[in-house]
């Protein structure tokens, strides 16, 4: 009987999750369907980007920042070893804008702004919000859960390249300002190994396609959560949760298919 409890218990986990993953494909289908007429009402839009976004650049700035300066100390430190100090720039950059940028951005993109969009649907369907929209005919996936899907879209590419910026910044204090790099070398190193085509565009791709999983996942979250304070709670987690392990999972994939050739 434990045995066939068990299986029966795998089995309801399985067809669950096959079932979430269906629903969410409809609802993701579904913002793209009411898009339009929620990018007609752009203020919308703008006051999410703002949210998610401009709220965001703290934690992204300073982030950005100390990542650079562990970038420039840890590689001056494995890149003297060599002899080849000079190439601290090409180091930092190549680390920032092909992996650490769109990857560290995003995990802090999905712990701030996913999880506070999360938190704000749900609370919204907690507090029937949503069920009065859809009671005086106004869609609650155009006019709450779309803006902030683009917002999310939209700020993920540029919170991503800020983080990038401030941490080349941040190794060229230390590797400039502070171990003595040659300055000369730190940027004409740094310009002669990163290809816009195959680097920046490269993070900036990954930096979309993982602002949209984000976004997805957080707004449906939100949007399916029980409506409870325990519920709401729960969603946010698992907002958190599923969003990190989509990123690196992603990350796996993307970086296998645009650098297997080099």
């Amino acid at each position: 009987m434990a045995v066939l409890k068990s299986v029966r218990n795998i089995g309801h986990a399985v067809i669950d999750s096959i079932w979430r993953i269906g629903y969410a494909a409809h609802f993701f289908a579904l913002i793209l369907l009411n898009s339009g007429s929620s990018l007609r009402r752009f203020r919308l839009t703008v006051k999410e980007l703002y949210f998610t976004g401009v709220m965001s650049l703290i934690i992204i700035l300073v982030a950005g920042l100390f990542v650079g300066i562990v970038l420039g100390l840890q590689g001056y430190e494995i890149l003297k070893r060599y002899g080849s100090e000079s190439a601290l720039g090409s180091l930092v950059a190549l680390s920032l804008l092909r992996e650490l940028g769109p990857v560290l951005a995003a995990l802090l993109f999905a712990g701030r702004a996913g999880s506070a969009m999360t938190a704000e649907i749900g609370l919204m369907k907690a507090s029937e919000q949503l069920a009065a929209m859809d009671m005086m005919a106004v869609s609650p996936i155009a006019r709450v859960v779309a803006p902030r899907f683009w917002a999310g879209v939209i700020s993920m590419p540029i919170l991503a390249t800020i983080f990038s910026v401030m941490g080349v910044f941040g190794g060229f204090l230390v590797g400039v300002v502070y171990i003595g790099v040659d300055d000369g070398s730190f940027w004409s190193q740094m310009q002669g190994s990163v290809e816009f085509t195959h680097d920046v565009l490269n993070g900036v791709f990954k930096s979309f396609v993982f602002g949209v999983a984000v976004t997805v996942i957080s707004v449906f979250e939100g949007f399916d959560a029980p409506p409870t304070a325990e519920g709401v709670s729960r969603a946010t987690t698992r907002t958190v949760v599923q969003s990190s392990l989509v990123i690196l999972l992603l990350d796996v994939v993307l970086t296998a298919f645009m650098f297997r050739g080099n």
